[in-house]
């Protein structure tokens, strides 16, 4: 998935190993070759993009206007005829801006006076699962039931995208309200639904598989021997937090199904793979790697669904 400066996503998907590695490596050198072209104005690039608080974009802006101007434009203010009367207005403006940004309350007030529900989208899964009291979020839940009544047997279940915008009303929807109907007629699209699920586990702050064990599944999945391989991913997972590990098990189980319908829904558990393992599994800080870390979550993720009762099942088992 590529999200644009301007805002824009888009889905790059396929069964084939060695083309996603084309794609990735062309939109590479792509970057590469419009930053070098862009070094020049880098400066309000930055400006631009950079995260900052209001407060501080307003402090640039005071900090800017104090600069010393070139002649040209210090001639095109005067022709403008910009009085002193003029400074003094833009700079009242900015003092009661300044002490109205200062003033807000902060987020968790507004949530202690009702005002600002707790979020489900862009939470930690822990705290959603600590304000539900339950160790697997309801939306799961629901995404996942929604589509084993509905969805087992759509051609590319989770491969195709639904409508973003309808996606995003559906985010919205179960941000600010305790109750969800997916069997609601707007909801009625599938992908819609399949769509929202991917989007929950995407923006989670720390995926579903955390950062600290990254490098240890990377380093399993890279064992030669499968009975080997199979209980060090299993040894991983058992060492995952309750909600984390709960809410695996769960959507796994669901996938395998999904898997199971693959003569009529076109989706193998290599196609599961390449669809779940970027959005479940990934660094904290990407590096050159980024390739080859690509096709271990893959793998990882297909092994998982592969040998779901192995990883998943008891000791005894």
């Amino acid at each position: 998935q590529i999200t644009t400066v301007s805002g824009n996503e888009f889905l790059l998907q396929s069964d084939i190993d060695f083309l996603i590695l084309d794609w990735f490596h062309a939109i590479k050198n792509a970057i590469d070759r419009l930053s070098k072209e862009r070094s020049c104005t880098s400066r309000n690039l930055e400006l631009k993009l950079r995260r900052s608080s209001s407060i501080e974009l307003l402090n640039s802006l005071d900090t800017e206007s104090k600069e010393p101007k070139p002649e040209h434009r210090k001639s095109l203010i005067f022709r403008l005829n910009y009085s002193a009367s003029d400074t003094n207005d833009r700079n009242r403006v900015k003092s009661r801006l300044k002490k109205f940004i200062s003033r807000r309350p902060s987020l968790k007030t507004l949530q202690e006076k009702g005002l600002i529900k707790d979020q489900i989208f862009g939470s930690h899964l822990h705290l959603v699962c600590e304000h539900e009291k339950s160790t697997v979020p309801q939306f799961v839940r629901l995404c996942i039931k929604a589509v084993e009544r509905r969805g087992l047997d759509v051609d590319g279940i989770y491969r195709v995208s639904g409508n973003l915008a309808t996606i995003q009303k559906l985010r919205f929807v179960v941000n600010q309200e305790e109750k969800l109907n997916l069997d609601d007629s707007q909801w009625e699209d599938i992908h819609v639904v399949t769509g929202a699920l991917k989007m929950f586990f995407r923006e989670l702050p720390e995926p579903l598989f955390p950062y600290c064990f990254f490098e240890q599944f990377v380093e399993a999945i890279k064992i030669q021997d499968n009975t080997t391989r199979i209980k060090s991913i299993r040894s991983l997972v058992k060492k995952l937090p309750r909600p984390n590990y709960d809410t695996m098990k769960i959507l796994f189980e669901h996938l395998k199904k999904i898997a199971a319908k693959e003569s009529v829904n076109l989706m193998s558990t290599q196609s599961l793979g390449i669809v779940f393992g970027p959005t479940l599994l990934r660094p904290e800080k990407e590096t050159g790697n980024m390739a080859v870390h690509m096709l271990y979550q893959n793998q990882i993720v297909e092994l998982m669904l592969s040998e779901y009762s192995k990883i998943f099942g008891s000791e005894e088992d």
